[in-house]
């Protein structure tokens, strides 16, 4: 198999992806979900192969970017969960937050339960829209559900929701225009109106500004877990979070479902050290009992090394970010050892993805041996020149890059 070359300069922000770049690979849906026969996740956990994720449905919102297949259909949608299970995905990616008042005391956040209390699906923080000409934020788990549900294109007939707006890290704010808009929903509402055969990667939401108290996580992830024992029947699912003590208390509150920290590997700096580097990752799962870690994807190739000290801890590993959506860059993480990416170019990930497994001899291919030295072992049509490429001129560019 030929690799086609993706040269840097026809990626200069990443946001566009050239529609005819293909690889071998597969991609075919979990039939008995990801815990197997058994009721109970207990010690390590690994995917019976290698899985794709759609990133918020069919991939993020990119408001800013000029690549239309970024503002194709409104993420964290039901429309967007279902229209990504036209393509083999094996889970899709969505947001969960719990809708609570918040003020501030003594340098903490207090959180009060609302009455119509409900886990809602959304990313930011922060929800914006226009009123009177004046760009006005609030903050999602200050809304009641109807407010919430308020924004953006409604349910009923003839109703006029409020315009929604986006802004970006930098500061600059975006007009929501999608080509496909659709309601905002709720968790409950994924569970019930999306296809059955999809699994959910659930990833738990906090506000990295709120200091959480161990009794307000819990009462939080209660509610949520309330809503996927209620629905979830059957579907595969795990949970993911940033926020490490969230991580660590849903694996304490449940043991059905495998729980994932996520992390950027070290790309940002956070006063908690836990959120610092895939090592610190690493702890944070042996101490807690987590199943695996989901990070960056630039981290990975940064510090390959850490792939080897992954699974000797017996860890599942899945990436994320904006490079999963090179094929190449896919194509090398199956062959290094990582168990799953998460995407934003859905239908051209999976297109790429879509004949690779293992060889005919039902070996699996492999570019570390046991010993954590990289070795070529794989009946893969790739030359020991293409797979230098990748990994000597493709893989450092396209991170300088970005």
């Amino acid at each position: 198999m030929a690799l086609k070359a993706v040269h840097v300069s026809d990626l200069p922000n990443l946001d566009q992806v050239p529609d005819n770049v293909a690889l071998n690979f597969c991609a075919t849906r979990f039939c008995n979900g990801v815990n197997g026969d058994s009721d109970e996740v207990k010690g390590s956990f690994k995917f019976p192969k290698f899985v794709v994720m759609g990133h918020r449905g069919t991939g993020m919102n990119m408001l800013q970017s000029p690549d239309k297949r970024m503002k194709s259909i409104k993420e964290n949608t039901i429309l967007a969960f279902n229209a990504a299970t036209n393509f083999p995905l094996d889970f899709i990616e969505f947001d969960v937050q719990r809708r609570t008042f918040c003020r501030k005391q003594k340098k903490t956040y207090l959180l009060q339960v609302t009455k119509d209390e409900c886990p809602v699906i959304f990313h930011d923080n922060f929800i914006l829209t226009q009123e009177k000409g004046l760009i006005v934020q609030k903050r999602v788990t200050d809304l009641s559900l109807e407010e919430f549900l308020s924004y953006g294109p409604q349910k009923e007939p003839g109703k006029v929701g409020k315009p929604m707006f986006r802004k970006l890290k930098d500061g600059r704010i975006f007009e929501w225009n999608v080509e496909k808009d659709a309601p905002l929903c709720t968790l409950e509402e994924a569970f019930e109106k999306v296809d059955h055969s999809i699994g959910f990667n659930i990833e738990l939401k906090f506000d990295d500004q709120i200091d959480y108290e161990e009794e307000q996580l819990s009462h939080i992830l209660k509610v949520i877990l309330q809503v996927v024992f209620k629905h979830a029947k059957d579907r595969p699912i795990f949970f993911s979070s940033f926020q490490p003590d969230a991580a660590l208390l849903i694996r304490k509150l449940q043991s059905t479902y495998p729980v994932f920290f996520l992390t950027n590997g070290g790309a940002q700096t956070y006063t908690d050290v836990r959120r610092c580097s895939l090592d610190e990752a690493i702890k944070v799962c042996l101490v807690g009992g987590l199943q695996g870690i989901v990070s960056e994807v630039k981290a990975i190739f940064k510090n390959p090394g850490v792939l080897a000290r992954i699974k000797e801890c017996k860890l599942s590993l899945v990436t994320y970010g904006e490079l999963n959506n090179v094929p190449e860059v896919v194509f090398l993480q199956r062959l290094m050892g990582v168990e799953g990416v998460i995407v934003d170019l859905v239908e051209e990930i999976t297109e790429a993805v879509t004949d690779l497994i293992s060889n005919v001899n039902g070996e699996e291919e492999s570019l570390f041996g046991e010993d954590g030295k990289m070795i070529l072992k794989t009946n893969l049509e790739i030359s020991k020149d293409e797979l230098s490429f990748l990994f000597t001129k493709l893989i450092p560019e396209l991170i300088q890059s970005n």
